[in-house]
């Protein structure tokens, strides 16, 4: 006999397994799981060619911190509107279940407007050098290599360096890591916005009959959790030393 038993409970039904779990949360369990250990390659694939870039630019002349942290502060926000429009479909305010997942759609939309301005940021990536008043020790190393532009007859010379997936390893993993990621908050957000629209249905998203949202909400933490990391190891010790 299976030992799995199907008990109906508010038109919902559950399907019961020794770990006490559905099939569905096994199931994205186990999804989880196998997308940690691909995140867990990349990352460890970007720490293993850190530094080992032959031509810039590099993370110190790119990254900008106090953007990539109003992003992070925006998916990270997100999380607890999910958290509250969970709490409210438990409670039965089906109105309050409606406003917090919405918030969680656009706070997750734009964390990734967010990354596809700081991509094309990259991409478009120029500095100038102010030939007359020239500090070489206030330029970075990979700034530094462009001074011998400054010949006496100019008293600006402006450097088109854009850094995309071909220029060097570090735009081949970074963009290859953090583009991964992006992919799956968009998956989230177009799964958040196919929730909401099917709660509005009568019947679609009740207290009783909720584990979409169990998943959904799963998955979203994840990817929230996720991008912590990659902040950390990518943005804090590619621009802060003492991170390192």
């Amino acid at each position: 006999m299976a030992n799995a038993e199907v008990a109906h409970t508010g038109g919902h039904e559950e399907h019961d397994t020794t770990t006490g779990l559905s099939h569905k949360k096994l199931l994205m369990w186990a999804f989880l799981g196998s997308d940690c250990m691909f995140f867990g390659t990349f990352i460890a694939t970007y720490l293993v060619y850190k530094n080992r870039s032959q031509v810039g630019p590099f993370p110190e002349d790119v990254f900008d911190i106090l953007t990539t942290s109003t992003s992070t502060f925006v998916l990270l926000m997100s999380s607890m509107s999910m958290v509250l429009a969970y709490s409210a479909l438990t409670r039965g305010n089906m109105k309050g279940f409606r406003i917090w997942l919405l918030s969680t759609c656009i706070m997750g939309a734009t964390f990734l407007a967010f990354q596809v301005f700081e991509f094309n940021e990259f991409v478009n990536y120029h500095f100038e050098l102010d030939c007359k008043n020239l500090n070489v020790e206030e330029l970075t190393d990979f700034e530094a290599t462009f001074v011998d532009r400054c010949d006496g007859t100019k008293d600006y010379v402006s450097v088109d360096a854009g850094l995309t997936p071909r220029t060097n390893l570090f735009g081949t993993t970074f963009f290859t890591l953090t583009g991964f990621h992006g992919g799956h908050v968009t998956i989230g957000v177009i799964w958040l916005l196919s929730i909401f629209f099917f709660s509005l249905r009568k019947g679609g998203i009740t207290p009783a009959k909720h584990e979409e949202i169990d998943l959904a909400a799963l998955y979203w933490h994840f990817v929230d959790i996720v991008w912590i990391i990659i902040f950390t190891v990518v943005y804090l010790f590619g621009v802060f030393p003492g991170f390192d």
